[in-house]
């Protein structure tokens, strides 16, 4: 099974009477924080995981979600499908769930619209690609000193055994974040009202249909007015991530020559690894690289696409992730007529790169390029970022310093 999920449902509908009256008018999910709506931000971090499509469950205010979700998606790093669902009643979340069935894919992602978990979700990724088939969802877990607000499970290795009450306030627990990686058939046990929390996982939990993947890193919940005061104080400052641009041929993979098909892919000592070290550690990971070989004929923009999804998979598999990618088709002396042109995207210039900044929102002194040859570190002193020739070898024991060192500064 593919590591990558392209579908996100998002759970959007609640009446969030723990907040009062902030949200009479104005629905929990899209609240401000910072300068968007709280599932701006949600919606962003997905992206980072290859999410291409959001199924959007509302019920309280719908159309002001819709309107607020749409107005985001415009600003977002990579363009997203948008599919909305309206309960015909209130029907809980697992109503919900059931009611958007005819829109969700065989496997996705499922997220509680008013929480954000910052972790690495690549480990639930790949443990979910090799699930067996009695695995109907996996979730993904945080260990709280305090959990006294949340449900907490129980755990037989990774197998949830139960779950349980909240505990008492200063007891610690494992807690659901509200991030599910879920098998269609998981709807065929929801009710047309109901609670997924209450009525639906602690009997998959009792058949031994749940897992779940622990993971660390900032986690919030917007629920009560503390937690929305910390995350408008501190999300923002969590979401904005230093960022590693790698070259691609020569860096993460052996350049042959023209490597258009992931048949001839060979991998450098230690990229996934470098990979996921960065991934870890909180930075976006994004490829920028020349691909002469589609003006010259060698493979088509299709084929370098296809490549470039094909290492992302490979990477979400190993327990990293690639944020994005740019990837430049021309070249001035191509024999396709349609390629054979210079490009303020083709390296040394710094189009690829600049694209990425404007995109992410990144900052330039926060981001660090490495390649392989004197036009990378020419295209990233163009850009305003740091620039670093990899001299071959392990490119994880190469940016190992590169990266602590930075996260000290």
């Amino acid at each position: 099974m593919p590591a990558t999920l392209r579908q996100c449902a998002i759970l959007a509908g609640g009446l969030a009477t723990r907040l009062g009256t902030i949200t009479r008018e104005i629905p929990k999910p899209v609240l401000e924080i910072g300068d968007r709506p709280f599932l701006a931000w949600l919606m962003r971090e997905l992206q980072r995981w290859g999410v291409e499509e959001f199924v959007i469950l509302t019920a309280h205010l719908s159309q002001a979600v819709q309107n607020a979700v749409e107005d985001a998606a415009t600003s977002l790093p990579k363009p997203a499908r948008l599919i909305f669902t309206e309960e015909p009643f209130p029907a809980g979340t697992a109503g919900a769930l059931r009611h958007a069935a005819p829109h969700l894919d065989e496997r996705f992602l499922l997220c509680n619209g008013d929480s954000l978990f910052d972790t690495n979700l690549a480990p639930l990724l790949a443990d979910f690609a090799h699930d067996g088939p009695d695995v109907l969802g996996r979730l993904m877990l945080a260990d709280m000193e305090d959990a006294s607000r949340y449900g907490v499970v129980t755990l037989d290795g990774d197998r949830i055994a139960a779950f349980a009450e909240r505990p008492a306030p200063g007891q610690p627990g494992t807690i659901n974040t509200g991030i599910y990686a879920l098998d269609r058939r998981i709807i065929e046990r929801c009710p047309e009202t109901g609670s997924l929390e209450r009525d639906v996982l602690p009997a998959l939990a009792a058949e031994g249909a749940l897992r779940g993947t622990r993971g660390t890193g900032f986690f919030i919940d917007i629920g009560i007015p503390e937690d929305l005061e910390r995350a408008r104080h501190n999300l923002a400052a969590v979401c904005t991530r230093p960022a590693l641009f790698l070259d691609r041929d020569g860096v993460l993979n052996h350049d042959h020559g023209y490597v258009g098909f992931s048949e001839n892919f060979d991998w450098v000592d230690g990229a996934l690894d470098a990979v996921k070290l960065a991934t870890s550690l909180g930075w976006h990971v994004f490829i920028v690289t020349n691909q002469s070989g589609v003006a010259r004929g060698l493979y088509t923009e299709e084929d370098a696409r296809a490549l470039l999804a094909w290492v992302a998979e490979q990477a979400r598999l190993h327990g990293g992730t690639i944020d994005d990618t740019r990837y430049c088709p021309y070249h001035p002396e191509g024999t396709v007529p349609a390629y054979r042109r210079a490009s303020d995207w083709r390296k040394p210039a710094p189009g690829m790169i600049r694209s990425l900044i404007s995109a992410w929102q990144l900052t330039p002194s926060r981001c660090l390029m490495v390649g392989d040859q004197s036009t990378d570190e020419q295209a990233a002193s163009a850009a305003g970022i740091a620039g670093r020739i990899f001299p071959g070898g392990n490119l994880l024991a190469f940016v190992t310093g590169l990266l602590h060192g930075a996260a000290r500064q």
